[in-house]
């Protein structure tokens, strides 16, 4: 872990007591009990908004006490995880019950929205994450074999 972390992401840590995880942590740590958000922190030289995510994700746990534990994800880190949920724009937070995925938020959001997502996902049922949208092909199969 030589990278350094962005003052913003450090003092989300310090605010929210966000666990620092690596790639081999994530499942152990998700599978605790209770709610886990993830964030998906990129570069902010490449992702600016990745900072207005570290100014919410505070503001998010104070509004809502005790009601879910932080891990954030390096950029590196962050990367590898992604397509294991699916979402489509950076910066994202993931929310997990017991390790089972509830849903994300992708990119970044007016308030209200960030809020109300939050509180949809921690009433939520876990469902399945969704795919990054690879095709799947039988080997061997015709172009017409196909459902689709």
């Amino acid at each position: 872990m030589n990278e350094t972390l962005h003052p913003l992401l450090l003092r989300m840590r310090q605010l929210t007591g966000a666990a620092l995880l690596e790639a081999d942590e994530v499942d152990d740590w998700a599978k605790l009990p209770g709610v886990a958000m993830l964030v998906f922190a990129e570069e902010p030289d490449r992702y600016k908004e990745t900072l207005d995510l570290a100014v919410v994700v505070p503001e998010l746990y104070a509004a809502r006490p005790r009601a879910f534990r932080v891990g954030l994800l390096r950029p590196v880190v962050a990367r590898a995880l992604a397509p294991r949920y699916g979402f489509a724009r950076w910066p994202a937070f993931v929310m997990l019950r017991d390790g089972a995925y509830l849903g994300a938020v992708d990119g970044v959001r007016d308030w209200d929205v960030y809020l109300a997502e939050l509180d949809r996902l921690l009433a939520a049922d876990p469902v399945r994450p969704p795919s990054v949208g690879i095709p799947v092909r039988v080997a061997g199969a015709t172009a017409d074999a196909g459902c689709h």
